[in-house]
């Protein structure tokens, strides 16, 4: 393997690696501290119940009732063994990166694909499948706005539609649309009613 490939298959292997690591620290915080959270915004909404009658009604029991049953379902998940993987996963991601430099620096390219092939196996059995709702958003995010992912692009070439999840793109256009129709039907029942 030639090495301007080998650099584009490291910086590809990179971003798995660095993608796997975001996605399972954040099913860790989600299952750290998602039940947490609903606990104390729950106690509060009970308690500015007892002042305020709204708080009380059915709607806003519904939804701390469908909270709890989501925090019930978040304690399946073993955050520690989340942490795990994602602490051996990020070890693996900056032997990728070290790897990248040394290729670059002129490190013998055969030598670098079997260090390659190793820590691409690593990965394989390290990394988990089950992640919980939502943490593919949130791993965007934070592997995105938090790490420094330069070596990486200088291959890949990440554009916003990379840094976006796609289901996140379409929920924002069907939420404008939403809203749009919305904001259309209001005005047109308010003109009608006149």
């Amino acid at each position: 393997m030639d090495k301007d490939l080998l650099l584009k298959t490291i910086a590809e292997k990179g971003y798995d690696v660095a993608f796997g690591v975001k996605k399972t620290f954040a099913t860790y915080d989600i299952v750290g501290k998602g039940p947490g959270w609903v606990g104390i915004i729950s106690s509060a909404v009970g308690i500015f119940a007892l002042i305020y009658d709204p708080l009380s009604a059915k709607v806003p029991s519904a939804i701390l009732l469908i909270a709890g049953i989501a925090s019930l379902y978040l304690s399946f998940y073993r955050a520690e063994e989340y942490e795990n993987a994602a602490n051996k996963l990020l070890h693996q991601y900056n032997k990728l990166k070290s790897l990248y430099r040394s290729v670059q620096s002129g490190q013998d390219t055969t030598a670098a694909k079997i260090e390659f092939d190793t820590i691409d196996v690593e990965y394989y059995s390290t990394t988990i499948g089950r992640q919980v709702f939502l943490s593919g958003w949130y791993a965007h995010y934070k592997l995105f706005a938090e790490t420094q992912i330069d070596w990486m692009d200088e291959q890949l070439h990440f554009t916003w539609k990379d840094k976006v999840p796609l289901s996140a793109q379409i929920t924002i256009v069907v939420l404008a649309i939403a809203i749009i129709v919305g904001v259309g039907w209001w005005i047109a029942q308010a003109n009608f009613c006149r």
